[in-house]
Formats: C-alpha cells, sequence, structure tokens
C-alpha cells in the first residue's frame, strides 16, 4: 500500500478485517476507506462472507495425512512449544493449502516408497534360497572321495547343457578346496547349478548359477546365514560363490573363477 492509487488486495482487506493489521497499516486503509468508494464496497463484501472456515474445512483437515506431516517435520526441525493463536481465514486457508500439497508429496513418497518395496528382486531371492540349503550342508554332506576328472567332466557337462555355458573343470576349480559334485537344482522353474566343494579348513563351498537377463554386474560381498557370498553377473547369467572362508578369501576365489570363465 506504499501507493495511495493502488487498490488494496483482498488479503489486505481480510487482514484489516481480522485485526492482523500494523497501527500505520490499519490508518492508511482506514483513509482510503473514507476516500475510495471501491475499497468501501470490497470491505464490505468481505466482511458479509465471514463464514465459519474453520468448521467448513474441518473435515478435510482432519482427512491430511497430520502423523505423516508431523513425522516429516520433527526429523528436520527441533521442536518448539507452539504459540496459540486466534484462528484467522487466512491462517485457515493457508494451513489447509500446506495440508493438502504437502499431503500430495507425502503420500506420492510413500506410494514410491511401497511401489520400490513391491518390486520383486530375483537376484535376492535366488541367492536366499541357495543360502537357506546350504547352510544345512556340514562337512559330513561331502564326505566320500573326490570325483575322477572324467566324472567331473560329464557332471559338468549337463550343467553346461542346462544352463548354455561353458564350465570347463580347470575354470571353476578352487585352490584349497576339493571339487565334490555338480548337479542341476531348480529355481522359480529354471535350472540352477550348483557345484560343491569342501575346503579342509572351513568347510562346504558353493558356485551356484543361473540364466539371467538382468545384465553384467560387477562382484559384490553379502553375509547370509552365516556365510560369506560373492555375487556378480555376465550379461546372460548370474553367479554366487557361498562359503564359510572369510570374506577377502571368498573374493579372492571368485575373482579368479571370473576371469577364467571369461577367458
Amino acid at each position: 500500500m506504499n501507493d495511495d492509487n493502488k487498490l488494496p488486495s483482498d488479503e489486505q482487506l481480510t487482514a484489516y478485517i481480522d485485526g492482523e493489521l500494523s497501527p500505520d497499516e490499519t490508518a492508511r486503509l482506514e483513509l482510503l476507506l473514507e476516500t475510495d468508494a471501491r475499497v468501501a464496497a470490497r470491505l464490505e463484501f468481505l466482511s458479509r462472507s465471514s463464514l465459519p472456515f474453520e468448521q467448513a474445512f474441518e473435515p478435510l483437515l482432519a482427512a491430511a495425512p497430520k502423523a505423516k506431516l508431523e513425522a516429516m517435520l520433527a526429523s528436520v526441525a527441533p521442536a518448539e512449544t507452539p504459540v496459540p493463536v486466534r484462528p484467522t481465514r487466512r491462517g485457515l486457508l493457508a494451513a489447509l493449502a500446506a495440508c493438502v500439497v504437502a499431503g500430495v508429496v507425502a503420500d506420492r513418497a510413500f506410494i514410491g516408497l511401497g511401489r520400490r518395496l513391491a518390486v520383486k528382486d530375483e537376484s535376492n531371492e535366488w541367492r536366499a534360497a541357495v543360502a537357506e540349503y546350504i547352510a544345512l550342508y556340514t562337512p559330513d554332506t561331502l564326505a566320500g572321495p573326490v570325483p575322477t576328472a572324467q566324472s567331473q567332466a560329464a557332471q559338468l557337462s549337463i550343467l553346461e547343457e542346462k544352463l548354455d555355458l561353458r564350465l570347463p573343470a580347470e575354470a571353476i576349480s578352487i585352490e584349497g578346496a576339493d571339487f565334490k559334485r555338480a548337479l542341476v537344482l531348480q529355481y522359480d522353474d529354471a535350472p540352477l547349478a550348483q557345484i560343491a566343494y569342501l575346503d579342509p579348513q572351513t568347510g562346504p563351498m558353493a558356485l551356484c548359477i543361473v540364466r539371467s537377463a538382468d545384465g553384467a554386474r560387477p562382484a559384490e560381498v553379502e553375509a547370509r546365514k552365516g556365510m560369506n557370498v560373492v555375487y556378480w553377473a555376465s550379461p546372460s547369467h548370474a553367479f554366487m560363490l557361498i562359503g564359510h572362508a572369510s570374506a577377502d578369501r571368498m573374493r579372492t576365489v571368485a575373482d579368479g573363477i571370473m576371469a577364467r570363465l571369461e577367458a
């Protein structure tokens, strides 16, 4: 209202009705009301529209995600003792707008999170299934003589046919651990190859392979069922090496297998 010829906004007139203007602003507006019929008429209109805004918007305000908003605000700002204020039309409308906008944002965030959590992580699921199975193995499970080279080649050829993947015995051999058997299991109606080894120091170890169309990914290490897992993927297959050896040893063994299979 620095320009005396400029009409005050509805917000300013509403603030005047609600007694929220400063003494100087009030004096200037009252002078304008005396000299400009348009301003006086607009003020009269707004005064007649003194509807019960709080009651009218109470259902919508009650439906706003108050708990979500309070949790969001608590995470970014320290708690402060609220100062009681007299509810006004401007305040209620502003609060309503904030609740609606923040509610939409919060709900979209929760929906987005829900969708991400609902997306099936097949890579994680098959590793979990394998870990559950291998956790049952003991050294006695793999006791017995080491298969002959001819027997190893015969077992691996079955895996190669099922997975359409070359698995030479020298490529999947592990120094310090004995090859015990290679067999085909089934996961989610698809073949799952398991090559089992026995490490005299740490116990059972297994290299497991499935077909995968998720693309290549570098090796990562995780822990499952008290064992260490190294998992990676080529453009066509997913691999995991699981055992009780240290994470460093498992990673070294996995790196060797990866390099020989890619050669």
